[in-house]
């Protein structure tokens, strides 16, 4: 079974923010046939990680594995995009 790599993008602890990340929580709740790897940077704390992605909004969810990379902006509450954007429907219909 191949791991989901997720990175979100977050500026400090703003509502926009912690809804980001309780919704993409229930993303991965979702794919419970796919095993997720969530990594959450807040960008005031880690502006470098932001720089080296050119992460230019935030909230944004990057996956980073597998390649290639997929990226969503906003707060992730509509989880059909999301499954879209990041191609997470392929990855468990696939088996992957």
């Amino acid at each position: 079974m191949e791991k989901i790599v997720l990175s979100l993008f977050v500026t400090g602890h703003t509502p926009t923010s912690e809804r980001a990340i309780v919704n993409l929580r229930r993303i991965c709740d979702e794919r419970s046939a796919v095993q997720c790897e969530i990594r959450i940077v807040d960008v005031t704390q880690n502006p470098h990680e932001a720089e080296e992605l050119r992460i230019l909004a935030t909230p944004t969810l990057v996956r980073e594995a597998p390649l290639p990379l997929r990226r969503v902006i906003g707060d992730l509450s509509d989880m059909e995009k999301v499954f879209d954007a990041l191609e997470l429907h392929e990855l468990r219909s696939n088996g992957k």
